[in-house]
């Protein structure tokens, strides 16, 4: 063949691009529609590509959900490597008050809480929030995992996750104005309330 039709070449598909845009996607299905009323229709027409992709990527639904997942424990856990008890108030209030991390932790926090109405889907929510709480309890001197130390490291999640959703979600007043000088007082104060310093 021969003139313009003969250099004419199909356009390739960027995989990597493909199965990020799969990944975002669907992230914000499971976050509006959550997980039992997303098809995978639904992220493939959203995404414009054909649903068979979402098979190779990732296998099924419930694949592509734990990729997301993934995605979520990497903004979750981001800056809890190595931490400690002087340094728990300072790294959650800057994830906490940062703008350029603030839509990505939002999401994350919104794909963990909203219940899904499957039991192993819910499971890994909780294996997520459990795995941060743990990192919490070990900065606090936890060693065993029925530390009464978790406990208290929880409920320092608890109020870490409280603050994110009422300052994003119904933006109230002056918590969601605050600034990471502003919360770190109050936060420092839980935190010291929740995982006392053992006694020199």
């Amino acid at each position: 063949m021969s003139g313009p039709e003969a250099t004419v070449q199909p356009r390739r598909r960027n995989a990597a691009q493909t199965r990020q845009l799969l990944l975002d996607v669907a992230r914000l299905r499971f976050i509006r529609d959550g997980y039992a009323a997303t098809t995978v229709r639904d992220i493939a027409d959203d995404a414009g590509v054909n649903v068979a992709l979402i098979n190779r990527y990732f296998t099924s639904k419930e694949g592509l959900f734990e990729a997301c997942l993934g995605s979520a424990v990497a903004d979750l856990s981001k800056g809890t490597d190595n931490l400690t008890l002087d340094d728990i108030a300072t790294r959650m209030v800057r994830r906490i008050t940062g703008p350029a991390d603030d839509n990505k932790l939002q999401e994350s926090l919104l794909m963990l809480l909203r219940t899904s109405g499957d039991e192993r889907i819910d499971e890994m929510r909780r294996a997520v929030l459990e795995g941060v709480s743990r990192k919490l309890a070990a900065a606090g001197g936890a060693e065993q995992p029925d530390d009464p130390v978790l406990l208290r490291a929880q409920v320092i999640l608890a109020t870490a996750i409280g603050i994110s959703v009422l300052r994003a979600s119904f933006k109230l007043m002056p918590l969601a104005s605050a600034d990471e000088h502003e919360l770190l007082g109050p936060v420092t104060d839980v935190i010291n309330a929740m995982l006392p310093r053992p006694p020199a």
